[in-house]
Parts: structure tokens; sequence; C-alpha cells
């Protein structure tokens, strides 16, 4: 238990008694640092809801891991177009103080559940109430998480047993408990799981995470093709970087990490939740009923640019680029 109060890479650390949040989070302190590299003026976040006003209108909407960061996010805006939505974890505190700040923001009613998604017993009482209370939802959003860094070699089977329980089981336990019901009602849905750029990657020192976020997007992928007979969408997004406050604190007082972030990222600045937010509900709305399957990275270019072998080369000068053109051109043979 030691090794999980350590650094985390959410935007808390992991406790027994929380619902987490996957995104990468970076900050100074409790204040938000605003860096960004040059370009970044020509790529100005725009986070006002991008849908039609009415759009979830008569529609249920349940998040998992809804009380803060990007799930908090996505509630706001989908309650903002007019859904009903349930948010579910484990502080229902936090969860309950989030669905009266949002109603009081949107006029629509939120309602607070609470879940621990590694209990499936848990999950199905949540679910019960869910339908008890507005019925079954139209849209799902598995986006409750966990993560921590740590040399692999110093993983427990706790450790690793953790982070699979909330990422991989518990999305399964959501999907699988409502999408039943969904099957039997023969009522329709769009799922949406929230993962990272490393599930499909890898990432060292997040293998937990990396392993269990890659098998939610299998889940995703491989549902979307069974079960579009029952009128059922799956869609995964990969956040990269997101910026929001207080997050990154225990790794990056200094704000250095954010910096040599963005200079990886080709857009030069990090992500906001609001961006997120327009994605997730476009592609549970009807607007995407024909995008099912999908994988989509919203990550400003951070895992092209990395992943690229010659990609360092726009650090080459002018200069250098025409030395470099001489020496090219002088050299004959193969």
């Amino acid at each position: 238990m030691a090794l999980l109060r350590g650094l985390a890479l959410s935007n808390r650390v992991l406790t027994p008694n929380k619902c987490f949040i996957p995104a990468r989070l970076f900050g100074n302190g409790t204040n938000t640092l605003y860096q960004s590299g040059p370009q970044a003026r020509f790529f100005p976040p725009s986070e006002g809801v991008m849908l039609l006003p009415g759009t979830f209108k008569n529609k249920v909407a349940f998040i998992t891991g809804g009380g803060t960061g990007l799930g908090k996010a996505m509630t706001t805006a989908l309650s903002s177009l007019g859904a009903e939505c349930v948010i579910a974890s484990r502080n229902l505190d936090v969860l309950k103080k989030t669905a009266e700040e949002i109603s009081q923001q949107t006029k629509n009613k939120v309602h607070a559940v609470q879940c621990n998604v590694r209990d499936p017993a848990s999950v199905e009482a949540a679910v019960d109430q869910l339908v008890n209370d507005v019925g079954l939802p139209d849209v799902v959003i598995n986006n409750a998480a966990g993560n921590f860094i740590s040399p692999s070699e110093k993983l427990s089977p706790n450790a690793w047993r953790t982070i699979t329980d909330i990422v991989l089981n518990g999305t399964a336990y959501v999907t699988l408990d409502i999408g039943k019901r969904l099957i039997k009602a023969e009522k329709g849905a769009a799922f949406l799981a929230i993962t990272t750029v490393y599930a499909e990657s890898g990432s060292g020192f997040v293998v937990p995470s990396a392993a269990a976020k890659a098998g939610v997007e299998k889940l995703c992928t491989s549902l979307a093709a069974e079960w579009g007979r029952y009128g059922m969408r799956f869609n995964v997004i990969q956040p990269g970087p997101i910026k929001t406050k207080g997050a990154f604190s225990r790794l990056d007082p200094t704000g250095q990490f954010e910096k040599s972030l963005i200079e990886k990222i080709p857009v030069g600045r990090l992500g906001t939740p609001g961006e997120i937010a327009n994605l997730a509900t476009y592609l549970c709305s009807d607007y995407a009923s024909w995008v099912s399957g999908a994988i989509i990275r919203m990550d400003g270019g951070e895992y092209v640019s990395m992943a690229g072998e010659f990609n360092s080369l726009k650090e080459v000068t002018k200069e250098q680029w025409a030395m470099m053109e001489s020496m090219i051109r002088s050299t004959k043979g193969s």
C-alpha cells in the first residue's frame, strides 16, 4: 500500500474511497500554468458547448468518475445540452456537491449515485438505482480510472490489481451490466470510454495503466462489432495532457515538466477539459450515429510528434540545413 500512496499521474492520490479520472493533468501547486509555445496562437482553445441546445433533451446519461476533472466537464456539457445526468463514484460527498453545482448552472437535474466500480455488486446496486430513478441510460461514459508511476520491478500484486480492477474490470462491469439490461429492454445506447494515448503505444513506469487501458479499448471495439445489432455504439477518446488546477504539484512543482511537454506538442499547448467534453458529447449524440468502434486521439499532435524518428530535425537551423544539403549533394555512390 505504500506504493499506492506514491506519486500520482491522475488528478489525485489513490485512496480507497475515490473513483479516478484518467487524465494526465499538469499544474504548479494549486495554480494552473499557462505556458505555451509561440504556435499556440494559431490554436486557441474553444470550450463553449458546440452542439445545438436540446441535443440531449429527454435523454439520460450515466458517467462514472463524474464528480471531478474530465468527468465533471463532460457531465456539465451533457447537462447543458438537456441530458438528465447521473454521476457515480465512491465519494458521495464530492458527487453531491458537483451534482448541485452543475444543476444550478444548467437548470437540469443531476443525480449522484455512490458506486465502487471494482465491485460487481456495487455496480449492480448503482445501476438499479439509476434505472429506478431515471430509467435506462441513452449515454454511458466509462471515465473512472486510476494511475500512479512506479518502476515495474517494484510493483506488487496488489498494486497491479488496484489499477486493473478500477480501469479494466470496472469498465467491464459497468458496460456488461447496463448492456445486458439494454438488450433485454430492446433499447439502444451510446457508450464512450476515456483511455490515454499510451494505451496504443505502451509506456514504461505506468505498466498496469497501459495494459488496462489497452484492454478497455479492445473491450469497446469488440462490443462495437458484436452489440451493434442491439442498437449500441462504442467509441473511445485518448486524451493527451489536459490542463487543470493543482493536479501535477507533486511531480512538477517548478513547471519544468509542463514546459518540456509543450515542446513535444506541435499545437504548442496543453488541452482543456472543455475540448474533451465537446468531442465526448458529439460521439454520444445522434450526430455521430454512424461512428462506432472508433478510437480518437486528442492530444495536439503529441503522439505523432514523439513517434516520428526524424521529427527532432525541426531543431535544425536554416544554416545547418544548407550545410547538410551541400554535404548530401556531394555524396557519391550508394
